[in-house]
């Protein structure tokens, strides 16, 4: 029969039953540059694993930001298109309340001018206004007057109302037709300004 010896430890010749020794186990030289190289690899095979379990750590969270980011846009998205189409009929209801503005001003507007001259006539004395001619910025005016200080005072009372600008006389001529009283036709142009 062979016997092998698996401890490692020689066994004294002669002697049984005797001591036995603690078995040792020899892994090599630690300074061998083979133990190094494992060392630092296993190190370095730890650290890369480390960094590459953080790395995929951040791309999966990366992904769901992503994700999150993603469907924020698309709520937002919907979000911006009904404030567009908000934005258009509220322009198109600007637009039409703008005309009705327009309207109903230039409606007004004739009226007004009607009414401020009736004014200013009736304040002076010894005028009558023949025709009035509304040419859109200025207003041609024909009447009678029965002085020229009559034909002056109006043109200062045009002017008071601050509706008129740059009033000119056109022509002023004294009307043949009235023997027994004195009488002036006048032709005025006015600028309208805004009341």
């Amino acid at each position: 029969m062979i016997k092998i010896n698996l401890l490692g430890i020689a066994k004294a010749k002669g002697k049984r039953g005797g001591a036995s020794s603690a078995p040792v186990m020899e892994v090599g030289d630690v300074g061998s540059p083979r133990v190094k190289f494992l060392i630092v690899a296993g190190i370095v095979g730890a650290i890369n694993f480390g960094y590459w379990h953080q790395l995929d750590a951040q791309k999966k969270s990366t992904e769901q930001r992503i994700e999150v980011a993603e469907r924020k846009n698309r709520e937002l998205a919907d979000v911006k298109a009904r404030y567009l189409e908000r934005q258009k009929q509220a322009d198109a209801y600007k637009r039409r309340v703008d005309v009705i503005d327009q309207l109903r001003t230039n409606q007004a507007g004739p009226v007004s001018l009607m009414a401020m001259m009736g004014d200013t006539v009736n304040g002076t004395e010894a005028v009558w206004l023949n025709n009035m001619k509304d040419q859109g910025n200025s207003v041609d005016i024909e009447g009678m007057a029965l002085s020229t200080d009559a034909v002056a005072n109006l043109i200062g009372n045009l002017q008071k109302t601050g509706y008129f600008h740059n009033i000119e006389i056109k022509e002023t001529y004294q009307d043949d037709q009235y023997k027994d009283m004195q009488a002036f036709q006048f032709t005025l142009s006015c600028e309208k300004g805004k009341s």
